[in-house]
């Protein structure tokens, strides 16, 4: 379309460009007649004794000159002035009887009159620039119509004159407003090209927010086209811009859209993956690892992203619906776990209560031997509910560390209490591979310490004790080798605990 707008735009041009061009041709051989004519009123005028004889010629060059309409603009008021100058020297100078000139003065001046009010009355026009276009014809007849009388002719034109002069006021002041206006709706559309252009595209990677800015560019849009005409030299200039701007939004719309059509394609197919595999499982009765699995398909399912939104609610129907019948039928065929694990919770309080009477009654001095048996006996007891394990457990060991700076255990006795805690509740458990897992970690850990306490004894031949400094260093490094044979010897009690609870495991 716009390459055929630009074909019938240069058609125009070049026909307007013609037409402009013979027309001036038109108005110079028009000018050149009437130059013409005005020399020849020139030598009737020098020829004043002819002057009588000459009327009849004169009236034809009168006709003649009134048949020729166009000039070019800027001879039209020197022509007319010489014309007008020679035209009324020529009357002066004929000798007509004074009846027949009187009546020829009369007549022209009934016309001018005339034409003066109709001049007047177009002050009034609504239309100004069709009152200024009549009130051209309106001079191209004043200046047709021949003289007046001598006394009469400065104040018919002055009237002539003032009526123009107030048309033609009217005709500046609304082209002044309307250049006015037009700034003004420049100043509009320009703010609206600012507006689309400042859009952040990069932040739109939703499809609502693509919407709510798809919806502000067509109100700009709308709005555009009830704005009027920008001033010329600017009108084609702004336009562009703001076609670039609105342009550019489009196509980035576009382009997001095609890409994420694309993606939810991939996506919708993942997620179909995941609705096989969750209906697949649905009907497993390896309650803890389907269990382990479905959890972990629903977290795939969140990370994936959106999908066409026709297929989405079906999809995510048929997933949940699997999952949901899983864990069902899981919570009826595991109705009898939960049940001992409210058992066990029951238990577990009430170990922590008689701690509790053990940590407030002062005159009461509890045995290491029977923190133990209360350490082992809490190890017996199984699983808790999942929601109050960390609770009843804080208690537990809140109690148990009060209690342990009464009786004065180390920190050493603390964590190898609270290891052998932890290991017992495995064993107790039946995790066997946990524990050997640990032993193996344990060694790892055992072997390293020996090979970091050997590093700082090789080091202490290389340190002079002579100096201040030197023994700093020395003290500093004897206290790390102190803390490590600690570390050392923790860890093989870790060890041996868990020796004996792959023994009482296995026995089991």
């Amino acid at each position: 379309m716009e390459e055929t707008f630009k074909t019938l735009s240069a058609s125009i041009r070049q026909a307007r460009a013609a037409r402009a061009e013979a027309l001036e041709q038109e108005k110079e051989k028009n000018l050149a007649a009437k130059l013409a004519i005005i020399d020849r009123l020139k030598e009737l005028v020098a020829n004043p004794d002819d002057a009588n004889r000459a009327y009849d010629e004169y009236k034809q060059l009168q006709q003649q000159w009134n048949a020729i309409k166009l000039v070019p603009a800027s001879a039209v008021a020197d022509l007319w002035k010489n014309y007008q100058l020679y035209a009324e020297q020529f009357y002066d100078l004929i000798k007509l009887n004074n009846e027949f000139r009187e009546y020829d003065f009369k007549k022209n001046l009934d016309a001018k009159t005339r034409l003066c009010e109709a001049a007047e009355r177009l002050a009034e026009e609504p239309d100004v620039v069709s009152a200024f276009r009549q009130l051209q014809q309106l001079h191209q007849e004043y200046r047709e119509t021949g003289p007046v009388a001598k006394e009469q002719r400065e104040a018919i034109w002055a009237r002539f004159k003032a009526a123009s002069t107030a048309v033609n006021r009217r005709h500046q002041q609304h082209f002044e407003a309307l250049k006015a206006q037009e700034q003004q709706n420049l100043d509009a559309k320009t703010a609206i090209c600012e507006i689309i252009e400042a859009i952040d595209l990069d932040s739109l990677t939703t499809f609502s927010a693509w919407d709510e800015k798809t919806q502000e560019v067509l109100a700009l849009q709308a709005k555009w086209r009830t704005i009027g005409f920008a001033p010329q030299k600017s009108n084609l200039k702004i336009f562009e811009r703001f076609r670039a701007a609105a342009d550019r939004f489009f196509q980035r719309k576009s382009a997001f859209y095609k890409a994420t059509k694309e993606t939810q394609a991939a996506n919708l197919e993942k997620k179909r993956a995941l609705v096989e595999q969750a209906e697949a499982l649905k009907d497993s009765t390896e309650w803890r690892a389907t269990a382990d699995t479905l959890t972990r398909l629903q977290q795939e399912w969140k990370a994936i992203g959106s999908t066409p939104k026709r297929q989405a609610d079906s999809l995510w129907k048929r997933f949940i619906g699997a999952c949901d019948y899983f864990f069902e039928q899981r919570g009826k065929a595991t109705s009898s776990v939960r049940n001992e694990e409210a058992e066990n919770l029951g238990k577990k309080k009430a170990i922590i209560q008689r701690l509790k009477e053990l940590d407030e009654n002062d005159e009461t001095e509890a045995s290491r031997e029977d923190i133990k048996a209360i350490m082992q006996e809490w190890n017996a007891i199984g699983h808790v509910p999942f929601k109050e394990k960390d609770k009843v457990y804080k208690q537990y060991r809140d109690l148990l560390d009060r209690i342990f700076d009464r009786l004065h255990l180390s920190q050493a006795d603390r964590r190898l209490n609270n290891f052998r805690n932890s290991i017992g509740t495995n064993g107790a458990s039946g995790k066997g591979d946990n524990l050997h897992r640990e032993r193996e970690r344990l060694v790892r850990a055992y072997e390293g310490l020996k090979s970091e306490i050997q590093t700082y004894e090789n080091n202490l031949g290389f340190l002079n004790a002579s100096s201040k400094k030197g023994n700093s260093l020395v003290s500093e490094v004897m206290r790390n080798i102190e803390r490590l044979k600690g570390e050392l010897a923790l860890i093989q009690q870790k060890i041996d605990v868990v020796d004996q609870s792959i023994a009482d495991a296995q026995e089991a």
